[in-house]
């Protein structure tokens, strides 16, 4: 309590997450000008602290995305990632077509090869298409600890937010691309 904002290197974060899946131990955290250690029953990691302040994220996540779609994190990332397949290997691509209740995902790729999937969604708002990076997609589909993923758009050129339903703690924000 009381602890000032600090910047982690990522590396150090890793190797903190494996230590705290190894031990159940309470950890103690201290923190210098420059470093901060953390302590445990059976080992002590020491991080040198990254210079600077940590940018204001908040500003970059999305207010008033009103089309809200829910579908399965499995069937989803399954189907992403057999339609990404056959999208460029330099953009991964795919592009998702909303219709009430349908979500079309669709990849092209230079060859004049396509590949399309269509999963049943939660979505009644109105017809659109949005493309996405295929590897982002999947990413943020293993990220998510429930059994559905809620993507907020707002237009094909909007950043979205995707989440578990119900769950404000872990939050996406993802840019589109043009398909």
């Amino acid at each position: 309590e009381g602890m000032p904002g600090v910047i982690v290197p990522r590396k150090a974060v890793a190797e903190l997450r494996k230590l705290i899946d190894e031990t159940g131990d309470d950890v103690n955290v201290s923190l210098s000008e420059s470093k901060i250690r953390f302590a445990f029953d059976a080992a002590v990691l020491t991080s040198k602290l990254i210079d600077g302040t940590f940018p204001d994220y908040t500003r970059v996540i999305p207010v008033g995305n009103d089309r809200i779609m829910q579908v399965n994190v499995a069937a989803f990332s399954a189907a992403v990632d057999r339609v990404a397949t056959i999208a460029s290997e330099k953009s991964r691509s795919v592009k998702m077509g909303l219709k009430p209740g349908l979500l079309t995902l669709s990849a092209s790729n230079i060859d004049a090869s396509s590949a399309t999937e269509e999963l049943e969604v939660s979505y009644d708002g109105v017809e659109m298409e949005i493309g996405f990076n295929a590897r982002y997609l999947l990413d943020i589909a293993g990220q998510v600890n429930s059994e559905m993923v809620e993507f907020a758009l707002a237009d094909q050129g909007s950043p979205s937010l995707v989440r578990a339903p119900g769950d404000e703690s872990n939050l996406f924000v993802l840019m589109p691309m043009r398909v």
